[in-house]
């Protein structure tokens, strides 16, 4: 099927760095999410596109575009640019999946917009589209156990027996709660799905 014959309402975006070395890293949480998302649309995300892996699907009555850049963290938003441009969807209609160490493993935050917050998927997204009003669901994935610790070895480190515990439910609740952002708004979706 040609990409053109079916246009996408929706980018759906997972962050996350290529390479089976990188997979169950505190960073890779978003391509999880949305590999979450496909499993229960019934879809792959395996077409290589717009320097991603892509997969169309409807979700939620919605057409979309599934993606995981595959640009590496830095660069993730060539791949949601070039994306963007060809379907003509503004940032508004951008969703974003990314982990976040602000918040404890498991909790989610869910945002309209805002600014990067110090991640550099976010950072390159927002430079890409000139824009920072994209929503977004955040993952936490825990701070550093201690403020000398390197971000990027943290970030690139994988979760306990007993993280992962609280990080399985904070994935499924995450690709559970896109549907609910394109059916019944963002705030709906947010005090349904905001941990506290």
């Amino acid at each position: 099927m040609l990409f053109k014959s079916s246009p996408c309402e929706y980018l759906v975006v997972g962050l996350g760095n290529p390479g089976s070395q990188y997979e169950a890293t505190r960073h890779n949480v978003g391509f999880r999410a949305v590999d979450a998302l496909a499993k229960e649309a019934g879809v792959k995300i395996d077409r290589a596109k717009f320097q991603a892996l892509t997969a169309q699907a409807t979700v939620g009555g919605v057409r979309v575009l599934l993606m995981k850049p595959q640009t590496y963290m830095n660069l993730s938003g060539v791949a949601v640019k070039q994306a963007a441009d060809f379907y003509k969807v503004p940032p508004e209609r951008v969703l974003v999946l990314f982990d976040d160490i602000d918040l404890d493993v498991g909790r989610l935050r869910i945002r309209r917009n805002g600014s990067a917050g110090g991640h550099n998927g976010i950072k390159s997204i927002i430079s890409s589209l000139g824009s920072q009003e994209f929503p977004r669901i955040k993952i936490g994935v825990g701070a550093k156990p201690h403020p000398d610790y390197d971000l990027a070895d943290w970030v690139l480190s994988r979760f306990t027996l007993a993280e992962q515990k609280l990080l399985d439910p904070a994935i499924e609740h995450a690709a559970e709660a896109v549907p609910v952002i394109f059916t019944q708004g963002i705030e709906r979706a947010s005090s349904q799905f905001n941990r506290k």
